[in-house]
């Protein structure tokens, strides 16, 4: 049974209190990550490095909507994709071509955008409330118990929504009733104030909890399996946040992710156990093929590493505090933005630079690819479908 299907839920554990104040202390912690980071001199970005381009990249489309504060995210489905600019515009175009499929606005400020399966979507509004549509109309709206970050994931007629403290809600995608609450027990006193994961594979629901990968079933909300993608150390509280950061990279039967600060990890799925982990002290989410998996450190080093046994493949510094954003693998070659508005285009096999494209702003979501072509997002709210010729 996959989990676009339709099934009854039933109702689970409620959320408590111990959720808001896990939420409270989360907020706490990253102004204490920012806080520190702000007492020590901003190291100096690496310059743009100067090559001779081998590939060409061109623009299929563009299309322009709302500037995007915080990070948001592309939900790609069939063939269409949706994504929102912080002040509640949404909008939903047809891949291939750009067309407007629909258009809606929220009259709030959004925290979490968007989710979507085609014709149903959800947003969450810095209010804390969950407002869902049918083809750009608002179904439903509910208040959530706490702050969400992470954007909404609609599968199933069915509603998936985790909070900063990493608790997940579901909800019926047509009225809005409530079916279960899931947290996992003896988790985390602190969690990370990003996005989390929060994906499906088939009949399961895979969330991230603390440095925990847990699927869950999505009829009870009840766990299938859970285990650690590694051990976070430190000698305090906010040290030791290795939260799954989200997006996840599916590949097939296999899922690859970040720790927080701590490891990429690829997992299989079916077994729901971890296939292999390396240690890389990083914040962004990674990306994955058949053949390799991509990620960049704290300091914006970036790694490749064979995707079967997790074996380094190559290590580029180029890119040295230029603030990339989450990679995507695109086909034979690596797309990845830096805070420049620069979009680096390097080779899967080697990690040479074979391309770069001036974007109007850094990216406010992590690229995705679609059918041959590369979506991204940009902070000032343009939308680009890019081709590689």
């Amino acid at each position: 049974m996959d989990l676009l299907s339709t099934m009854n839920f039933l109702p689970s554990l409620s959320a408590s209190s111990r959720v808001r104040r896990t939420l409270c202390v989360s907020t706490l912690a990253a102004s204490a990550v920012l806080l520190s980071a702000c007492g020590s001199s901003k190291p100096q970005p690496a310059p743009l490095e100067t090559f001779t381009p081998s590939q060409g990249v061109t623009t299929v489309w563009s299309q322009r909507l709302a500037s995007a504060e915080g990070p948001l995210t592309l939900a790609v489905s069939k063939d269409s994709v949706a994504w929102a600019g912080s002040d509640g515009h949404i909008l939903s175009v047809d891949v291939q071509t750009g067309r407007e499929r629909w258009r809606t606005q929220v009259d709030a400020q959004l925290s979490a955008a968007v989710g979507s399966d085609g014709r149903y979507a959800a947003v969450v509004t810095n209010d804390n409330e969950l407002i869902t549509f049918d083809q750009g109309k608002v179904l439903w709206r509910e208040r959530q118990p706490g702050r969400v970050i992470t954007a909404p994931l609609v599968a199933g007629e069915r509603v998936f929504v985790q909070g900063v403290d990493r608790s997940v809600r579901a909800y019926d995608v047509l009225d809005g009733r409530w079916l279960w609450s899931y947290q996992r027990a003896g988790s985390e006193p602190l969690s990370l104030s990003s996005p989390g994961l929060l994906s499906a594979f088939r009949d399961t629901l895979v969330v991230g909890q603390g440095a925990r990968f847990v699927g869950l079933d999505p009829l009870k909300g009840t766990p299938r399996f859970d285990f650690g993608v590694g051990t976070p150390r430190g000698t305090n509280e906010v040290e030791r946040l290795a939260d799954l950061v989200g997006p996840g990279a599916r590949v097939d039967d296999e899922m690859c992710v970040r720790s927080f600060q701590l490891a990429v990890a690829c997992v299989e799925l079916n077994r729901g156990s971890l296939r292999w982990s390396r240690p890389q002290a990083g914040t962004k989410a990674v990306a994955a093929d058949q053949v390799v998996v991509v990620g960049a450190d704290g300091s914006d080093r970036l790694s490749a590493w064979r995707a079967d046994n997790g074996d380094l493949r190559w290590r580029v510094d180029r890119f040295l505090h230029r603030r990339l954003s989450a990679p995507a693998v695109w086909g034979k070659l690596i797309a990845v933005g830096d805070n420049d508005g620069q979009l680096h285009v390097l080779a899967a096999d080697d990690g040479r630079t074979v391309a770069r494209v001036s974007l109007d702003g850094p990216l406010s979501a992590a690229p995705v690819v679609v059918d041959g072509l590369l979506l991204v997002a940009t902070r000032p709210g343009t939308l680009y479908a890019l081709r590689a010729n």
